[in-house]
């Protein structure tokens, strides 16, 4: 994963973390550790991204294992830790009566502001959101959309050191989601605050995040560092052999690509950046193999997901 910058420690290590609710484990060992700007946790609903993020703000109590956010370990520290969270939970949250300058303020002050500074955040966030001209109407009146904009507006008006967004895309329609994923992106790129975004969307995680953690049923399916993929600009082939062919698949090992038989004849190549998929059609000439399909592309997060779906490693 991402080293962390200046021998900063990681934004989150999970160690081991077991999560028990009612006599079903809910979290199954978690180990992982994430420094990005951006982390993704990714998976279908009821995989344990919430009660993950439930658990990081201590509304559960581990039954074994553990965690750390920013070094601080989420059993002696979690006051400390819960003081440098924004959280955007996923269900709606919020007072219907009073009004969305209001609501932000008090948030902001439950998160420990002065008053006064507590309303002049207030201001600013929601007009960072695309809120200043309605922060003044009930926040019951609000369009959907709208409603999760207050809901990032008093997660990031303390100033959060971590900010945790549960679905922040959920029901937007595509105008809504495209505002509010640029939002996301500018906060990462701005880097006063790390975020850590839960989704079933592939799209907003491969769009936001650097680091991703996908889960399924509890336990962890895979995990992958997307910026680290970026950097290396690698390459994917996926080729159909007419008949099978050891001295094929040794040639292009040769060349320095990574070599994976996803059946007889039909080969993934990781490609080197600076070899052209030229070089394998060449290769077969040489060696008379005949090829029926050379399929080239990038890896997507879908790829990786897909096959973290379908694999039972990671305990699933």
């Amino acid at each position: 994963m991402t080293q962390p910058p200046n021998h900063e420690p990681p934004v989150l290590e999970l160690d081991g973390l077991t999560v028990e609710l009612g006599r079903r484990t809910i979290l199954d060992r978690l180990e992982a550790s994430f420094s990005g700007r951006a982390i993704g946790l990714l998976g279908p609903n009821g995989a344990g991204k919430t009660t993950l993020l439930r658990t990081l703000l201590g509304f559960y109590r581990p039954s074994a294992g553990g965690a750390k956010v920013f070094g601080r370990k989420l059993a002696t520290e979690g006051k400390q830790i819960r003081a440098e969270i924004g959280y955007m939970p996923e269900s709606d949250a919020y007072i219907s009566n009073i009004t969305a300058v209001h609501f932000v303020r008090l948030m902001a002050e439950l998160s420990g502001l002065p008053s006064e500074a507590a309303l002049e955040r207030a201001h600013e966030a929601l007009f960072y959101v695309g809120l200043g001209e309605a922060r003044y109407r009930k926040v019951g009146t609000f369009s959907t959309g709208m409603k999760q904009m207050v809901k990032l507006a008093q997660a990031l008006v303390h100033g959060p050191r971590l900010l945790m967004l549960d679905e922040p895309t959920n029901g937007l329609d595509p105008p809504a989601r495209k505002r509010m994923i640029d939002l996301v992106s500018d906060i990462r790129d701005r880097g006063t605050s790390r975020i850590i975004l839960s989704s079933h969307l592939l799209g907003d995680v491969e769009t936001v995040c650097d680091e991703v953690l996908i889960l399924k049923r509890g336990a962890i399916a895979d995990s992958c560092d997307l910026e680290a993929d970026r950097r290396a600009n690698k390459s994917f082939v996926e080729v159909d052999l007419e008949a099978p062919s050891d001295d094929f698949d040794r040639a292009v090992a040769a060349l320095g690509c990574e070599v994976a038989s996803l059946e007889p004849g039909r080969l993934k190549l990781v490609m080197p950046a600076d070899l052209s998929t030229r070089s394998l059609w060449t290769t077969a000439d040489e060696l008379g193999v005949g090829i029926r399909r050379l399929d080239l592309k990038r890896d997507s997060l879908q790829d990786i997901f897909m096959r973290a779906m379908e694999d039972n490693h990671g305990g699933v």
